[in-house]
């Protein structure tokens, strides 16, 4: 077994609350493990194509995290340090560290709506998972669903098709030894339509995410190496703009799919989250008016650009402890 490590300074003050209710969505723990008291998180994902288990201990100042991985993912001295900055940008952006959120305090920190709403939740990150194609499938499977059954749909294609750990992991880790990497595009392939239904996927939510399976497979979807870009600080405006247009090509991904997975894929702070049901109840109740329709909705968040969807993570915060 090998081993990578790094660690993470953190922001001061840093809100561990949205992180937890991320990871510990699913209370069956199926492909994560999630322990609050001792500020540790077991998640399995896959790595280069084999399944891998982060281990990412914090506390109040940084986060430190060590990768499991089978023998022989990494070759050489060079490759290591590669796979190490591949690392260290996964780190930053499940942590939600790629773009500092502080910059919208500063910018908004007076309004008077959302400033006082800033205030008491300063300090929020906005948590990534580990993996681009994990973010998608699970804003595919949220769609127009509730959280409840959406992580319920998540589940079951972990159990249907997640990989286990590598039996030299189970044995370093056992605590950790029945976690399952949420599959990637190559095992949902494998599934096919039929055995996705089974799982209770609807025929449009089982034929998006075929869809945008075979896309990544045939490199029509580069969704990790978009996340290596923006680790270089190579996005923007405009190259956000063509990834989305990539994306909104298949056939079921819609706007708010697209602003999802960019926030929790790659922690982009500005897909405008409007047409999301709890955004706009949010958005209601902090204003003391009804809730508005989707395009009232863009309409108000578009004067928080370029962090919309920072704003729609804040408001998302002020509904309750699920995690959106």
């Amino acid at each position: 077994m090998q081993i990578i490590e790094c660690q993470q300074s953190l922001p001061q003050p840093y809100r561990w609350h949205e992180f937890l209710a991320f990871h510990g969505r699913d209370v069956q723990q199926r492909s994560e493990l999630l322990q609050p008291q001792s500020r540790r998180l077991f998640k399995a994902l896959i790595w280069h194509g084999q399944p891998a288990l982060l281990v990412l201990q914090w506390d109040e100042h940084q986060a430190q995290a060590r990768l499991h991985l089978p023998e022989g993912v990494v070759q050489d001295a060079d490759t290591h340090s590669q796979h190490q900055q591949q690392f260290q940008a996964l780190l930053q952006r499940m942590l939600g560290l790629t773009w500092p959120p502080s910059a919208l305090l500063q910018a908004h920190g007076r309004h008077a709506e959302l400033g006082p709403l800033l205030a008491r939740q300063r300090g929020l990150h906005v948590p990534a998972s580990p993996t681009p194609f994990e973010a998608l499938s699970w804003a595919i499977m949220g769609q127009q669903i509730s959280v409840a059954v959406a992580v319920s749909l998540r589940r079951k294609l972990i159990e249907a098709a997640g990989l286990p750990l590598h039996s030299s992991t189970q044995q370093q880790v056992p605590e950790a030894a029945h976690l399952r990497a949420s599959p990637d595009a190559e095992q949902v392939l494998q599934l096919g339509e039929g055995a996705l239904r089974d799982l209770g996927f609807s025929q449009a939510k089982a034929r998006t995410l075929l869809c945008v399976a075979r896309a990544v497979q045939e490199g029509l979807l580069p969704l990790d190496d978009w996340a290596q870009q923006s680790a270089r600080g190579l996005w923007n405006e405009s190259t956000v703009e063509v990834m989305a247009q990539q994306l909104l090509a298949v056939k079921g991904i819609g706007p708010w799919t697209v602003n999802y997975c960019l926030l929790r894929g790659y922690g982009w702070p500005d897909g405008s989250l409007h047409g999301d049901v709890a955004v706009r109840r949010a958005i209601g109740l902090l204003t003391g008016t009804d809730k508005p329709d989707a395009r009232a909705a863009s309409d108000w968040l578009a004067q928080f650009k370029p962090w919309r969807a920072l704003v729609a993570a804040h408001l998302w915060a002020s509904l309750a402890d699920k995690s959106y």
